[in-house]
C-alpha cells in the first residue's frame, strides 16, 4: 500500500516539547518550576541532548502544560519514539501506562490477548468507528501480555501522516529480536507497510502485532475484530439503578461522573436520565467521556435536554475536565467514506425504526441479497449500524447518532458544527 505509516516522520520530543511550552506562553523558567524539575533539564531536553526522558519526567511535563486525550497520548508517544532503536536489552519494554482502570470493556480484552497470547495470531486488526475505545482496549491488552506473560510492548502512533520511508527497518527488527513482543500500530488509518511487516515476520519469531484502525486492514494473514460501542441500557431498565449500573456503558458514564463528582451514587430519579444519556450516545466511549466533562455544570437531565436540542453541538469540555472523542467529525468521516450505494442503504434503514434483519435490508433496498448484504457488512464494519441481541438470528440497528445525522440530511457539514 502507499499509505505507509509505520514509522512516519513527526516532530523529535524535544521539538514537541518546544511547541507545546510556547503555544501556551509559558518559558523553560515557569514550565520547570510548574512542572518540579530544573531548568537545564528542560534546556537539554529542547536541544535534544537528552534523548531517552524518564517516564516519571514525561508525566511531570505533560500534567503542567496540561495535555488531555490525543495531545497527551502524542506526547508521551514522542518521548517513546527515541527508544524505538535501542538495542535488546533483558527486560522487556513496557507498555504505555493508562490512566484509569478499563470499563465495560473486560470481555474484549480477554478475547484479544487469548488470540494472540493462546491462540498464536500474529495480526490482529481492531476496528471500529472513532471514539469506540479502540486505543484504550489495546492498552489494556498491552498490558496484561506484559505483566503476565512478560513480553515487550513496541507502540508506535500513527498519527494521521505517512512515512518518510523505511531505513529503520533493520533498526527495528534488531530492536525486538527475538524476544515476545507486541508491536502496536494505533491509529494505522492510512495503511501500513505490509512489505516491512512482512520482513519484521521472518525476523523476528516471537513477534505479534496489533493494529488499530477505522476501516479493517486487507492484511494477509491477519485476523480482523469489530469494536461495537458498549451496550446500552433498554427502557425496562430505567428505574431500576442496581441493575442499571451493570450495563457496560453505564458503568463507563459512572466512572466518570464519579471522577469528577467524587461520591456521586447513581439515584432512582437520576436513572432514567443517566440511561437515557447512555442511549442518545449509543453507549460510544469517546461520547461518553465528553458529555462526563460537562457534568459539573450541568445535571444529567439537563445534559439529556441539550443533547436532545442537537446531539453535535456539545463541544469538548474545559481543558482538565476530561477528554473524550469528536464523535461527530468520526461520524462524517465514516460516512463520507461510504459508496453511493452504502450510503443510499444506509439512510434507508435509519428512516425505518426499530432494528432489523439481513433479511429486512435486502426487502427494502431492492437489491440483489448479495450486493445489498456485502452493504451490510460495510456499513457495520464501518461502526455506523451495530447487532443487537435476538432469539430469532442477527439483527441490526442504526445508531441514533447516525440516525439524527441522516434524518437531518447534514452530514457533510458534521465536521464543522461539531
Amino acid at each position: 500500500m502507499h499509505g505507509v505509516q509505520l514509522l512516519h516522520s513527526t516532530a523529535g520530543f524535544g521539538e514537541l516539547l518546544r511547541i507545546r511550552r510556547e503555544r501556551v506562553g509559558l518559558t523553560q523558567q515557569v514550565l520547570a518550576d510548574h512542572a518540579t524539575l530544573s531548568v537545564r533539564a528542560i534546556r537539554d531536553m529542547e536541544s535534544g541532548r537528552v534523548q531517552r526522558p524518564r517516564q516519571e519526567t514525561v508525566r511531570l511535563l505533560a500534567d503542567a502544560l496540561r495535555l488531555e486525550g490525543r495531545s497527551r497520548s502524542d506526547f508521551e508517544a514522542a518521548a517513546r519514539r527515541q527508544a524505538l532503536v535501542e538495542e535488546p536489552s533483558d527486560e522487556p519494554t513496557a507498555p504505555p501506562v493508562a490512566r484509569g482502570a478499563i470499563v465495560g470493556r473486560e470481555l474484549e480484552a480477554e478475547v484479544l490477548t487469548d488470540a494472540l497470547a493462546v491462540h498464536g495470531d500474529r495480526l490482529v486488526t481492531v476496528a471500529g468507528l472513532g471514539g469506540a475505545g479502540k486505543t484504550r482496549l489495546v492498552l489494556e491488552v498491552a498490558r496484561r501480555l506484559y505483566l503476565a506473560s512478560r513480553w515487550s510492548v513496541r507502540w508506535i502512533d500513527c498519527g494521521s501522516r505517512p512515512a518518510a520511508g523505511l531505513e529503520r527497518r533493520a533498526d527495528l527488527a534488531r530492536a525486538i529480536g527475538e524476544r515476545p513482543t507486541l508491536l502496536v500500530l494505533d491509529g494505522a488509518d492510512a495503511g501500513v507497510d505490509t512489505a516491512l511487516l512482512d520482513e519484521l515476520f521472518q525476523r523476528c519469531p516471537g513477534l505479534r502485532v496489533l493494529i488499530t484502525a477505522r476501516v479493517p486492514q486487507p492484511l494477509a494473514g491477519g485476523q480482523v475484530i469489530p469494536l461495537a460501542p458498549l451496550p446500552t441500557p433498554g427502557p425496562e431498565l430505567d428505574h431500576d439503578p442496581v441493575a442499571l449500573a451493570e450495563v457496560g456503558a453505564v458503568r463507563l458514564l459512572l466512572s466518570h461522573l464519579r471522577r469528577l463528582r467524587p461520591g456521586y451514587r447513581l439515584e432512582s430519579e437520576e436513572a432514567p436520565a443517566v440511561a437515557a444519556l447512555c442511549r442518545q450516545l449509543d453507549g460510544l466511549p469517546g461520547a461518553l467521556e465528553l458529555v462526563a466533562g460537562w457534568s459539573t455544570v450541568l445535571s444529567p437531565r439537563q445534559l439529556v435536554a441539550r443533547l436532545a436540542d442537537g446531539p453535535f453541538h456539545l463541544g469538548p469540555p474545559p481543558a482538565g475536565f476530561g477528554g473524550g472523542a469528536d464523535v461527530g467529525a468520526a461520524l462524517g468521516a465514516a460516512l463520507d467514506r461510504l459508496t453511493l450505494g452504502q450510503r443510499d442503504l444506509l439512510e434507508r434503514l435509519a428512516a425505518r425504526p426499530g432494528d432489523w434483519s439481513g433479511e429486512d435490508a435486502v426487502e427494502l433496498s431492492g437489491r440483489p441479497p448479495q450486493e445489498c448484504l456485502a452493504a451490510v457488512h460495510e456499513l457495520l464494519a464501518s461502526g455506523l449500524i451495530r447487532s443487537v441481541p435476538a432469539r430469532d438470528g442477527v439483527r441490526f440497528t442504526v445508531l441514533n447518532l447516525c440516525r439524527r445525522l441522516c434524518g437531518a440530511g447534514a452530514y457533510p457539514a458534521l465536521a464543522a458544527a461539531s
